[in-house]
C-alpha cells in the first residue's frame, strides 16, 4: 500500500492541493495534525481531507482551536459548522496494522505531557523506538525524518503548509510504502506565495 502523507498544513489549501497533485494516486492518504491555525479554522482544508478520506488526527492548533474558551473561533459566520464537527470526532492518535505494520500515527509526541519538538537532533527522538511500532509517523516540527530507531521507522513528512529554513522553506509531504517500508519525500516551492 502506498499512503501519502501530510502534516502541518496550517490552512494552506493551495500547498495541500499542490502536494495532493504531485503525490498523484495513492491508496491513502493520511495527515498528522495541525491542519490549520489555532486562531482561523480553514474550511477548505478540512473539506479537502474529508472528501479525499484522510486518516486525520488533531495537532496542537486543533486542539487550542476546540478549546472551549476558543468559542469565537468556533462559532465565527465563516466557519462550516459541520466541518468543525467532524474534526471534533477526530483521535489523537491513530494505530493501525496495514501490511502487517504496526503503524502509529500522533502529532507531536505519543506521551504525555505532549507538545515536544522531536527534531533530528532531539535528545528525546530515541524515545520512539521504544514503541511498539513498525512505524512511528509524526508532525509538528515542519522538518523532515525518515530514520531507523531500535527497528521503528520514524517518519515526519515536514509541513504542506509552512515552510521552515530547516528545508530551505520549501512545503513537503512523503508517501510510505507499506510493503517495503521505503519512504519518498517531494519538496515544492508555496504555490501560494508570489
Amino acid at each position: 500500500m502506498q499512503i501519502g502523507i501530510v502534516s502541518d498544513i496550517h490552512g494552506n489549501i493551495a500547498g495541500l492541493d499542490h502536494a495532493l497533485a504531485r503525490m498523484g494516486a495513492v491508496d491513502a492518504l493520511w495527515c498528522a495534525g495541525d491542519a490549520f491555525t489555532q486562531d482561523e479554522f480553514s474550511n477548505a482544508v478540512v473539506a479537502r481531507l474529508k472528501e479525499r478520506g484522510a486518516r486525520y488526527i488533531l495537532g496542537n492548533h486543533e486542539e487550542t482551536l476546540l478549546h472551549p474558551a476558543s468559542f469565537r473561533a468556533q462559532e465565527s459566520a465563516s466557519v462550516d459548522q459541520e466541518l468543525l464537527a467532524w474534526v471534533r470526532r477526530q483521535p489523537t492518535q491513530i494505530t493501525e496494522c496495514i501490511d502487517g505494520l504496526n503503524i502509529h500515527m500522533f502529532h507531536s509526541t505519543p506521551w504525555e505531557p505532549s507538545g515536544d519538538y522531536l527534531y533530528p537532533h532531539s535528545q528525546f527522538l530515541h524515545r520512539l523506538g521504544d514503541l511498539d511500532a513498525d512505524v512511528a509517523i509524526y508532525g509538528h516540527t515542519h522538518t523532515k525524518i525518515a530514520r531507523e530507531i531500535n527497528g521503528t521507522l520514524v517518519l515526519n513528512p515536514g509541513s504542506a503548509g509552512i515552510g521552515r529554513p530547516s528545508n530551505d522553506r520549501q512545503l513537503s509531504y512523503a508517501i510510505l510504502d507499506t510493503v517495503t517500508r521505503d519512504v519518498v519525500f517531494d519538496d515544492f516551492d508555496d504555490p501560494g506565495l508570489p
